[in-house]
């Protein structure tokens, strides 16, 4: 695969390399020095498609099956939320488990479950699966078939019509309704024509079934391609969003069901095991209908008030007179606030965005004002770029929603959250759009019953960064006016601690630099 990488991906490959002779785990987490979207990560990664389980003559050194041995003879197992429901979906298709049966399950940050079970309880078409594939039969052609011709062939075609198809889409990463791309004849003869070549890679696949365990690997994925090919054709099934997604080289499409409740409720009561559900935002206006309704839940439910004196602890400030959110001068106005801001408190910031593209026009400006480390998401892994913020005295970390959950930052070094507007889901999102559409069907308000609460728990995740303990102090700053002067702002104000609030940008400057000042003299 060397062929594919440029410079980066080369010296990415060398840390993977060297890595890889010292690591027990075998997890990618440890990379801490290559870049989360890095293009050798696909290269190196163990997925259904390229595992050939019992198969591999490597499966006495594998860290995915011996991570699996360990989860079995294990009395508390610890995994995340994605490892939980692909266990799900395998033992729902009666070929296995990654994670045994267990008496007891605990989900952390609960709120997350509902979209994280769609997305196991979809299904998904992949140019990267169509590319990969056709790589590993041209592979074996190359080296154990060299007599059979029409597999290099086959693949070739098929790997070329996948690309083909690519282009048709905008070179920028997008999502979109792939309902509507499969009304334009060019995107319906195109995915045909990716049909078409993937049945004739099967058919030239079959006939050398038997030879090597991975030409024989390789023909059950084509198979599976080939039924995941139809599933996304058939985009007149209802209650499912049809939706693509593009990274600059592959498109994948996805099919999602718009309720889990029926299948998780039936699952969670098939499993004869107590469940427990915790997360600081699984309430919005202090009940829990929200996220019942969407597992199909019956349950007791507990609200705990938080044990932190937020108004002594805390000020909220939304300031006055800032652009909205789509003019021009939005970003140079909000990098002039934050630059004051983090003058105040010394660094010791968290800036959070909604957008990729508002992150990296801030942090331009910021550059040229302030002279505080700059840490930017994407530089570095999650991992690596929250513990030079920890270790430095004055960084400022500008961050999207990826960074609103799961980072624990106490004391002084993180004194000042900076969130840019209410965190409603983008009106674009096809999955966002195909629920507003069965909400309405049904009569309902999408939104106030989906966008505003979904909107709500994310707010109270980035704000959930700031105050971690009794004894942090701090600002946060929310710069959207709608929370202030629309009527559904209340909702996102009563849902939030009580904290101390403030419209003017003098008073939180004042009580950062209070905060600075006490840390300075101890």
């Amino acid at each position: 695969s060397r062929g594919q990488l440029d410079a980066q991906g080369l010296q990415d490959l060398v840390k993977v390399k060297t890595w890889s002779t010292s690591t027990k785990s075998g997890d990618i987490g440890e990379l801490v020095d290559v870049a989360e979207d890095s293009q050798i990560f696909p290269l190196v990664t163990s997925t259904v498609d390229n595992c050939l389980a019992k198969d591999c003559p490597f499966i006495e050194e594998c860290h995915l099956v011996n991570a699996r041995q360990k989860a079995i003879d294990a009395d508390v197992i610890v995994v995340n939320h994605h490892l939980f429901f692909a266990d799900m979906a395998l033992k729902d298709t009666g070929f296995g488990e990654l994670i045994p049966k267990a008496e007891v399950v605990i989900f952390d940050e609960a709120h997350q479950i509902p979209d994280i079970a769609s997305e196991y309880f979809g299904d998904a078409f992949s140019t990267r699966q169509v590319h990969e594939l056709a790589s590993d039969v041209i592979a074996q052609y190359k080296t154990a078939l060299t007599d059979v011709k029409q597999l290099g062939k086959a693949a070739e075609k098929l790997d070329k019509t996948a690309q083909e198809f690519r282009l048709l889409f905008p070179y920028d990463g997008e999502r979109g309704n792939w309902r509507e791309k499969m009304n334009i004849s060019q995107f319906e003869t195109q995915y045909q024509a990716l049909k078409d070549d993937l049945d004739f890679l099967y058919q030239v696949l079959k006939l050398c079934v038997g030879r090597t365990q991975e030409i024989d690997h390789c023909f059950e994925r084509a198979v599976s391609l080939l039924q995941k090919h139809d599933l996304m054709a058939n985009t007149d099934s209802f209650g499912i969003s049809f939706w693509y997604e593009t990274t600059r080289r592959h498109v994948v499409l996805h099919q999602t069901p718009l309720s889990v409740a029926d299948k998780f409720s039936a699952y969670v009561n098939e499993s004869n095991a107590g469940w427990i559900f915790t997360s600081a935002t699984l309430a919005v206006d202090g009940h829990f209908d929200h996220f019942k309704k969407q597992l199909g839940l019956t349950a007791k439910a507990l609200f705990l008030d938080s044990p932190f004196d937020y108004l002594a602890q805390s000020q909220l400030l939304v300031p006055r007179y800032l652009p909205s959110a789509n003019h021009p001068n939005r970003a140079k106005k909000l990098a002039d606030l934050a630059t004051q801001l983090i003058a105040a408190s010394g660094g010791a910031c968290f800036i959070l965005f909604t957008s990729y593209r508002m992150m990296n026009m801030v942090a331009e400006l910021l550059e040229e004002q302030i002279s505080n480390e700059l840490l930017v998401q994407g530089q570095m892994s999650k991992r690596k770029i929250l513990e030079q913020f920890i270790s430095s005295k004055d960084a400022v970390l500008l961050a999207t929603a990826s960074f609103w959950e799961g980072v624990d930052v106490r004391g002084d070094k993180l004194t000042c959250v900076i969130i840019d507007k209410l965190p409603f889901a983008s009106p674009d999102d096809p999955l966002l759009q195909a629920r507003s559409e069965d909400v309405k069907r049904q009569q309902g308000d999408p939104f106030t019953q989906f966008q505003m609460p979904q909107a709500v728990i994310a707010l109270k995740q980035g704000v959930g960064r700031l105050i971690r303990d009794v004894h942090d102090k701090g600002v946060l700053v929310i710069c959207d006016d709608r929370i202030v002067n629309r009527p559904y702002g209340e909702v996102f104000v009563k849902s939030l601690p009580n904290m101390r609030r403030t419209r003017d940008l003098n008073s939180a400057i004042a009580f950062l630099a209070t905060i600075n000042e006490q840390q300075s003299n101890k």
